[in-house]
């Protein structure tokens, strides 16, 4: 569940935000107390995001419930992802590369803000949105580049969480050979990294990628 590299948008870590008046933020009023971290105004919200107000009143009821403090730290997101996955799946290692995905300043904690930005990408983004998230997912160490043993990585922990069911090895590959397959299919210059410029080119070429991108478009 990377592409929100948004360094235009305000920070809303370790500070309380609201009404600059009151001191108080409409979240408040959603669960009757003052959180520790609260989010962005509302509005704001709607503006950095593409949900309304009520849409996003209903998801920070959710998140609150899950997370009364305001903060997800990623054991606790690990074992929320879990739940959307059969029973013995192992989710571990995905679950652990998508919350780096959504911690895009690295503190160890996901805020609702941070929450809702990586969630308007994959639900309600463009295609080249969603892939410029998907690259990041994929750099994992965030220089730029996608390397082959990066590649492998992110396979094995796709056949972790999924195994055979997304896409039988009919053939036999090891999960190294099939990520060494997609690999070269995407390192266009075969210089032995991709940048995002030929992961873009690759994927927006190739119909099947397109359409799995579009099973994330969804209204709430």
């Amino acid at each position: 569940m990377q592409g929100l590299r948004t360094s235009n948008v305000p920070s809303t870590r370790y500070e309380k935000r609201g009404d600059r008046h009151t001191g108080r933020s409409e979240f408040d009023d959603l669960d009757g107390h003052s959180a520790r971290y609260t989010p962005e105004a509302l509005d704001t919200l709607c503006q950095i995001t593409k949900f309304n107000r009520r849409e996003l009143q209903l998801m920070y009821r959710g998140f609150k419930q899950e997370c009364p403090t305001g903060m997800v730290k990623e054991d606790t997101f690990k074992g929320i992802y879990a739940q959307f996955f059969p029973k013995g799946s192992e989710t571990s290692q995905y679950a652990h590369y998508v919350f780096n995905s959504f911690d895009q300043d690295h503190t160890g904690s996901i805020t609702f803000t941070d929450f809702v930005m990586g969630l308007s990408v994959l639900a309600r983004g463009s295609l080249q949105e969603k892939l410029r998230w998907t690259f990041n997912l994929y750099d994992i160490n965030g220089d730029g580049y996608i390397t082959k043993d990066e590649m492998c990585r992110i396979v094995a922990a796709v056949y972790d969480l999924m195994g055979k069911a997304v896409e039988p090895l009919t053939d036999d590959l090891t999960t190294r050979e099939r990520a060494e397959q997609v690999f070269q299919k995407l390192d266009l210059n075969k210089d032995g990294i991709v940048t995002f410029d030929e992961f873009l080119d690759s994927c927006t070429q190739d119909e099947n990628i397109t359409k799995s991108m579009s099973v994330f478009n969804t209204t709430l």
